[in-house]
């Protein structure tokens, strides 16, 4: 069954996204980060060439040839992917297809619109018996 954990973020989420998507990266872990939203997701896939001049994190789009052969993909829709180690979720919605992964990180803003939808996606899990951890992400864990 997958493990679900929520990271409360407190800020930008797109460059908390980037860092962890690097510690996972690092972790020599497959990962698949999906949005909903296309704009968002342009976003995120331009920040993280540019979030840290020390660290490269080769991603590239679900839709690329080279898919199967980066660790780390974006996509607005979590099916038909290479990869189903870790997902991350910084949409505003349920990732299609969250059960094939052995782990999905629902990341989620400050925001009050942001922590509404969170607490929506975690009765969604929580109702369907999935195991859940919260986690509160302050200043200093961004780093």
């Amino acid at each position: 069954m997958t493990r679900i954990d929520f990271h409360l973020v407190d800020a930008d989420t797109l460059d908390y996204g980037c860092r962890l998507v690097r510690k996972i990266f690092r972790a020599r872990q497959h990962v698949v980060v999906c949005c909903d939203d296309p704009v968002r997701l342009k976003a995120f896939d331009e920040a993280l060439w540019t979030f840290s001049p020390q660290d490269f994190v080769p991603h590239v789009m679900a839709s690329d040839a080279l898919a199967c052969e980066t660790p780390v993909v974006l996509t607005t829709a979590a099916d038909a992917l290479p990869w189903h180690e870790v997902l991350v979720n910084l949409g505003d919605g349920l990732p299609e297809g969250f059960a094939r992964f052995e782990r999905l990180i629902e990341v989620v803003g400050g925001g009050e619109d942001d922590r509404v939808r969170g607490r929506e996606r975690w009765r969604f899990y929580r109702d369907r018996g999935y195991p859940l951890e919260k986690h509160e992400v302050g200043a200093a864990e961004r780093r």
